[in-house]
């Protein structure tokens, strides 16, 4: 890739080094890097257009986008809600399931997806062009589970007067963000019926709780580093009544006999709904963002494109936020078998066809922050609707390399969505996430992205309204590429 500076391209475009310099602000030139305190423009780089401030407040086109992933969200209170609503997405569109525990025989032109308990969805869009010669597979990965609180099997308690529900801390959330605001609770049960055992997908949106903080003149120290005990601070309540029993509720609310319920797996979230806000309606807030934005844009992208010359391929997978060791992990065996097995069914060699695919691993980046924005570094920082965020890490917590983001700037400049590179300040650690995991099992070229977020692991989160249009472009231009290697070189085409 050969840039221009600002002056360069001013004399292209016809435009003042300051409207560049805006304009590569604004993200509005995909591709221009920011080295130092000067901007690097691709010497193939579009004019930009000019945008009427008042007319992209009210495009509809994108408002309707980011309305449906907040439809998403309300409608996937918890992971396994998650997967079940990304299935019938699939559904509409002509996918069939089919049964990891049987023999699986797929053919060109076919389109099937296969759940593993509840909790990891893997859907195939299998190319009519596909050949034993010419395989790859485009493999988009995010995950459904988000920090919350766990029901724990026997989960009445009782404390005084009222009756509580014994909870425990899934993945590092923020704690205050859960209190003081009403929380529901879903998830799944297990029905034993006889000798057979059967699960039940629940939304108890009218069962709600609530964690109450204890108000200041009790605790002087709430507003200076108190340290919230998870076994004191943070469980629910539910009644005055304190001789509730929490499954008696739970049978009666499903409309299943109480002694019919072997266990269940339930969480609580956040009820509050998602909203679109800010002087132009730029931002997004909602529960669960990381990583229902990934995992929704991914999906949508999926269902809409077909790519006749590889195997498209959707995975979302669970436990993320606890380290993706389970067998609905990333760190599991799910993609690398499955993948095997189609291969094997095409009578293609999987080895063959690992060498040449591309992993896109979708998770979301930390913007800088308005109030601490020392926190991002000087270089490689973030924002909200500057486009979609290629993630780097020194020391390989991101699957990221030079070659990998590349191949993906590509793909963004040829969707006509700008991109920006993010990295930890050096001095403080950040965390990791699906593509390292995933490397481990399925050794492709892969890389890190995700979209510029506040508040990560908050029960409440915000995101750009521009960065849902743009994700959705870039993760169908993803889907349509085909990219390939000869003589030692890499192309991206369609």
């Amino acid at each position: 890739m050969r840039y221009i500076s600002v002056e360069e391209a001013g004399k292209k475009f016809e435009l003042s080094a300051r409207s560049i310099r805006n304009y590569c602000a604004q993200g509005r030139i995909p591709g221009a890097i920011l080295s130092g305190k000067t901007w690097l423009i691709p010497e193939d780089a579009a004019k930009p257009g000019r945008i009427n401030a008042k007319s992209e407040e009210l495009d509809l086109d994108v408002i309707k986008e980011a309305e449906g992933l907040i439809s998403f969200i309300n409608e996937s209170p918890v992971d396994f809600l998650a997967i079940d609503n990304v299935k019938k997405m699939l559904i509409a569109h002509g996918y069939k399931e089919v049964k990891e525990q049987y023999f699986l025989d797929f053919t060109n032109g076919e389109k099937a997806f296969i759940i593993r308990n509840d909790l990891t969805i893997l859907a195939f869009n299998i190319g009519k062009n596909v050949s034993k010669e010419n395989t790859s597979f485009n493999i988009i990965v995010s995950h459904a589970d988000s920090p919350c609180f766990k029901l724990k099997p026997e989960c009445d308690g009782r404390t005084d007067l009222y009756s509580k529900i014994n909870v425990a801390p899934y993945g590092g959330m923020i704690c205050p963000s859960w209190m003081d605001r009403p929380l529901g609770i879903a998830g799944r049960i297990i029905i034993e019926d006889g000798d057979e055992f059967y699960t039940k997908l629940v939304n108890l949106s009218e069962f709600t709780v609530l964690i109450p903080n204890i108000c200041i003149h009790y605790n002087h120290n709430i507003n200076t580093g108190y340290e919230y005990n998870y076994a004191i601070d943070l469980q629910p309540f539910l009644s005055l009544d304190n001789d509730v029993d929490f499954v008696h509720s739970l049978s009666k609310r499903v409309g299943v006999d109480k002694d019919s319920i072997a266990n269940f797996d339930l969480a609580l979230y956040n009820k509050q709904s998602g909203v679109i806000w800010g002087e132009r309606r730029e931002f997004l807030s909602a529960p669960r963002l990381d990583d229902l934005e990934c995992v929704y844009l991914s999906a949508k992208a999926f269902v809409e494109t077909d790519n006749p010359n590889s195997i498209n391929v959707l995975y979302i997978a669970d436990n993320e936020e606890v380290g993706s060791l389970s067998r609905q992990g990333a760190d599991s065996d799910f993609l690398s078998s499955n993948l095997k097995r189609v291969s094997t069914s095409l009578g293609v060699k999987y080895e063959v066809a690992i060498g040449n695919s591309y992993l896109v691993s979708a998770d979301n980046a930390h913007a800088v922050h308005p109030n601490k924005p020392e926190l991002s570094g000087t270089n490689n920082r973030v924002y909200m609707n500057k486009g979609i965020v290629i993630k780097f890490n020194a020391n390989n917590a991101y699957a990221t390399d030079g070659l990998s983001g590349s191949i993906f700037q590509k793909i963004c400049r040829n969707a006509d969505v700008p991109y920006q590179f993010f990295t930890n300040r050096s001095d403080i650690r950040g965390g990791s996430t699906l593509g390292k995991e995933l490397l481990s099992q399925v050794s492709v070229m892969a890389v890190d992205v995700g979209f510029a977020q506040l508040a990560m692991h908050s029960s409440y989160e915000t995101t750009g309204v521009l960065d849902v249009s743009y994700g959705l472009k870039v993760f169908k231009e993803f889907y349509q590429s085909n990219i390939s290697l000869k003589d030692n070189k890499y192309k991206v085409s369609k």
